[in-house]
């Protein structure tokens, strides 16, 4: 499963950064590693330099073999929250549209 983490202006998206967000989506995602082919992420600040309440956006796509991709958003105050809520929710996501796979 190949991670891919893109910030916008506003978020520092330095090596450590990356690190983070890898680790956290690896974990989240480990039941579905085999079938995920890649992962993308997105993070940015909806308000940049103004500190609003829950204004830390997080995207994830993951792109699992022979479907089309699974999209979830979350927003939250800081990056850690949003990056583990967005992980959380695609991982849901997926356990559903897998298990429909499954059933047939």
């Amino acid at each position: 499963m190949q991670i891919e983490v893109r910030t916008d202006n506003n978020i520092k998206g330095d090596e450590r950064l990356k690190e983070l967000v890898t680790d956290w989506t690896e974990h989240a995602l480990s039941n579905f590693s085999r079938r995920i082919t890649r992962v993308e992420v997105h993070i940015s600040d909806e308000n940049g330099v103004k500190e609003t309440p829950g204004d830390t956006k997080c995207v994830m796509e993951a792109r699992v073999e022979h479907r089309q991709p699974t999209v979830v958003t979350e927003f939250a105050d800081n990056v850690e929250l949003a990056v583990r809520g967005a992980a959380n929710k695609l991982a849901r996501a997926l356990e559903r549209e897998i298990g429909r796979l499954a059933a047939r």
